[in-house]
């Protein structure tokens, strides 16, 4: 079913795209000195692109990667008219142009092996067509007019367009993303809805004005609305960057276990990895999701106060008050190290019984516990052996919901499958 998802999303797109191309180069261009403009602006919002690197867990951060190309080609559906005079380029030829100049923008990224996934292109042009769809008949055909003339009443209208349009991509994007992933269709779809309030928000803003900036003024208006996208663009960038050095510096801060020999090499990733696996699994949302893997990856961070290591760092099997002396330290640590207070909490609380734990302690007490057992054991039954030493302990130690969450994840990707956290 998940194949058949993405194939759908990416049939469908890739089918609008032919005809559309193939419509516009027999037909030829109806006002081509708008194309143009629109095109130019959208190959432009493609050069300003900016990709996350895979693997890398930064809220947010690689959902609208090329905002500027998305506010003009939805500038371009919802073109009415030019400088007052009404234009009359139709739903295949905004696709066709969104197209080539998407292609034409992308070529300097493929061309240093960073092009933008194919998901990306395909959710672009079903949402742009989307839109065109809603406004174009009906405004060419003169009904709009009829209806809600050019004054308040058409903003209205395109308010409400917009967040239909909004909706369609969060719904393609949630599917995509959990046909690529496997996790649990609800949150994603959450997740997804909750971003457009950021920079989704501003690209379907400023892809209103410039459409009625345009109408009034003509095409000298794109390049003044499109400014403020630009400077938003390059903020949203700068904040990406402290994010992801931010978590480096975690990740880097987690090694001094292994480099001091406390803990085996790959432990806290390991932990921290499975750990956003089980957390998406129970649908925890994008800023809990980034707690729970702070907090994996420092748990073991107590370890550095003890004179003697912790025999192969396994900490799942030593007596409570030991381990629960442990947390104490590491979340003193945690909370020097300047993290936000909640992922302290965490890291304090993971070996208290679980009924006493947030959320993202019991996690990750279960998946600390599951990579010390099954990393003791060397023959292929060592993972199933663990899983059940935590089932054995679900009445005190572990919570069982968060078990069986751990055992599904594992069921259906294996431990050796799950997408490490890379190093920092």
């Amino acid at each position: 079913m998940r194949g058949i998802a993405t194939w759908s999303v990416r049939g469908a797109a890739g089918l609008l795209t032919v005809v559309g191309l193939g419509h516009t180069l027999w037909n030829g261009i109806v006002e081509p000195g708008t194309a143009l403009a629109f095109g130019a602006l959208i190959t432009l919002g493609e050069f300003a692109r900016r990709d996350q690197r895979a693997g890398h867990h930064v809220e947010g951060a690689d959902r609208q990667p090329a905002p500027l190309g998305s506010a003009g080609a939805l500038a371009y559906a919802l073109l009415g008219q030019n400088a007052g005079q009404p234009t009359h380029h139709g739903v295949l030829q905004i696709v066709a142009v969104v197209v080539a100049a998407a292609l034409a923008g992308i070529v300097p990224h493929v061309a240093r092996g960073r092009g933008p996934a194919v998901d990306h292109v395909a959710r672009r042009v079903l949402t742009v067509a989307f839109a065109a769809v809603c406004f174009q008949p009906l405004y060419n055909s003169g009904r709009l007019g009829d209806w809600v003339g050019q004054g308040p009443y058409l903003v209205v209208f395109l308010l409400c367009l917009l967040g239909l349009t909004a909706l369609c991509d969060a719904v393609l994007a949630a599917a995509l993303a959990g046909a690529r992933t496997g996790w649990p269709y609800g949150p994603l779809l959450r997740d997804e809805l909750r971003a457009q309030l950021g920079i989704g928000s501003a690209i379907c803003a400023t892809g209103v004005v410039m459409a009625l900036g345009a109408a009034v003024a003509g095409l000298w208006a794109l390049p003044v609305f499109c400014v403020p996208l630009l400077l938003t663009q390059m903020s949203f960038h700068r904040i990406t960057a402290i994010r992801t050095t931010y978590r480096q510096t975690i990740s880097s801060l987690a090694r001094a276990t292994e480099i001091a020999g406390y803990t085996p090499p790959g432990h806290s990733r390991r932990v921290a990895a499975l750990s956003c696996a089980v957390g998406r699994e129970l649908g925890l949302s994008e800023r809990e999701l980034t707690v729970l893997e702070y907090a994996a990856l420092m748990h073991d961070i107590g370890q550095l106060s003890l004179l003697d290591p912790v025999p192969a760092g396994a900490t799942a099997e030593l007596p409570a008050a030991e381990a629960r002396r442990i947390a104490e330290l590491g979340g003193e640590v945690a909370r020097q190290t300047g993290v936000p207070a909640e992922v302290a909490v965490v890291v304090e609380r993971q070996a208290d019984p679980y009924r006493e734990q947030p959320v993202a302690a019991r996690i990750v007490r279960a998946v600390n516990a599951y990579d010390d057992l099954a990393g003791r054991s060397r023959h292929p039954g060592g993972s199933l052996a663990a899983l059940e030493r935590l089932r054995l302990g679900t009445g005190h130690d572990y919570e069982p919901g968060v078990v069986e969450c751990l055992a599904r994840v594992l069921a259906r990707g294996g431990r050796d499958r799950v997408v490490p956290v890379p190093p920092g």
